[in-house]
């Protein structure tokens, strides 16, 4: 696989762990707050073990600006879809459009001028 699928890949399935860490709690609002913290921290761990290496090895091919904007971009993708799955949220016009001036700012940052 080429360098940037296998960053790309990363940062795609670390982002599920990031997500799952940082709101997958909000579906047990009964739960203890440090069970809850406990949790988040254990799923992060696994975050942090693929981010790491998607940076380290994305670095060289992506600028850090440009990795930063990927990651981003499959941050908001991956909220979007866990929001309106996980915690059945609806997504809102709105929302499209900040989306749509985030994929804007990729656009720019990623052009060559």
């Amino acid at each position: 696989m080429t360098t940037p699928i296998i960053s790309i890949s990363l940062l795609l399935i670390s982002n599920i762990f990031m997500t799952l860490a940082w709101y997958g709690h909000l579906k047990y609002k009964n739960t203890s707050l440090v069970w809850v913290i406990l949790i988040s921290w254990g799923i992060a761990f696994f975050e942090y073990c693929l981010q790491v290496p998607a940076n380290r090895i994305g670095h060289g091919y992506f600028s850090a600006v440009q990795l930063k904007t990927i990651q981003e971009i499959i941050t908001l993708v991956v909220f979007a879809v866990f929001s309106v799955i996980y915690l059945n949220e609806a997504i809102k016009w709105n929302h499209l459009i900040g989306f749509l001036f985030l994929v804007a700012a990729g656009f720019f940052i990623f052009k060559k001028w």
